[in-house]
């Protein structure tokens, strides 16, 4: 395996950008696409030494994932390129995939985005993970609700990859993870404090994920505060699924005003394919939430 630097350095990716990472031999593979730099598609070709990368296979369809799939394809003419749920050979779960000289099981973990897939190398006790955006060292990922980010199936996703008990995980952003179950158990302690301390902000008041986001996490720049924002409405949705934080409703009007509400959140999947149309129904969605946390103000649950 061979770590390819996408080249496409910022504040979210990282100081080297992307993470790629080259699997040579009978069937030559690349994770990831990248965004198409060519010094990226130069570093892949002279680390092939000549052999035609044959497929790509995408972890989730995120821009800095996926975006450099076009640049691949022209340099490598019958280069296929695979995703979860889209395109002529979409990736399926569980599906087996030979790699370099090797074999993947294909491992849908949705949460991060709701295509997002982890490619499982080798057997217990040295199973590897190309784990694109499910996790990183120095930080955590992003559940952007406004995109399709799910926050319960994230959790979930997280379980079944501790579940594999792999030996090292290797993301899409950052360095290698040589010790994965430490840095997922401390991912899903996160997740918890985070639910406690949003629920804390909202003891007897009304607040908007923007303004919850400046109470949980501080000052942040504007752009990552937008996804903070985003990040606070996934643990709202997941806590009004729980009925964490709302006591039964009342009978009477305010019921039956909420029941429309109901019904636009109620599939998450909905969420994902409608919310990214435009950046306003952002702020649809946390309305949504808060009418549904707040018919009344009496129906917020105290916590304890």
């Amino acid at each position: 395996m061979i770590l390819i630097p996408a080249g496409n350095a910022s504040a979210w990716t990282g100081p080297t950008g992307n993470n790629t990472y080259l699997l040579p031999g009978r069937t030559a593979t690349l994770i990831d696409a990248g965004v198409g730099s060519p010094d990226h598609l130069d570093a892949i070709a002279q680390a092939l030494q000549g052999v035609p990368l044959a497929q790509v296979l995408i972890t989730h369809g995120h821009s800095d994932h996926v975006g450099g799939a076009p640049a691949l394809r022209a340099r490598w003419p019958d280069l296929v390129v695979r995703q979860f749920g889209t395109g002529e050979r979409p990736l399926v779960a569980d599906e087996r995939i030979a790699v370099g000289d090797d074999v993947c099981r294909v491992m849908h973990t949705p949460g991060h985005s709701p295509d997002h897939c982890c490619f499982v190398v080798g057997d217990q006790g040295g199973t590897e993970v190309f784990c694109g955006d499910l996790a990183r060292l120095g930080g955590t990922i992003v559940i952007p609700a406004s995109r399709g980010g799910d926050l319960a199936a994230y959790l979930e996703s997280l379980r079944k990859v501790r579940a594999l008990q792999p030996a090292r995980l290797l993301p899409g952003h950052g360095p290698v993870v040589d010790n994965p179950a430490t840095l997922i158990d401390d991912y899903i302690e996160h997740r918890t404090l985070r639910d406690r301390q949003i629920l804390r902000v909202l003891k007897g008041r009304r607040a908007m994920p923007a303004e919850i986001a400046d109470r949980v996490y501080g000052r942040l720049p504007e752009q990552i505060r937008n996804a903070a924002a985003d990040t606070v409405l996934a643990h709202l949705i997941k806590l009004r699924d729980e009925g964490t934080s709302m006591n039964m409703m009342a009978p009477g009007r305010h019921a039956r005003s909420a029941e429309p509400t109901l019904g636009r959140l109620k599939s998450r999947r909905q969420i994902g394919e409608t919310l990214g149309a435009a950046c306003g129904l952002w702020h649809r969605v946390a309305n949504d939430v808060f009418e549904l946390f707040e018919i009344r103000q009496e129906s917020l649950t105290p916590v304890r």
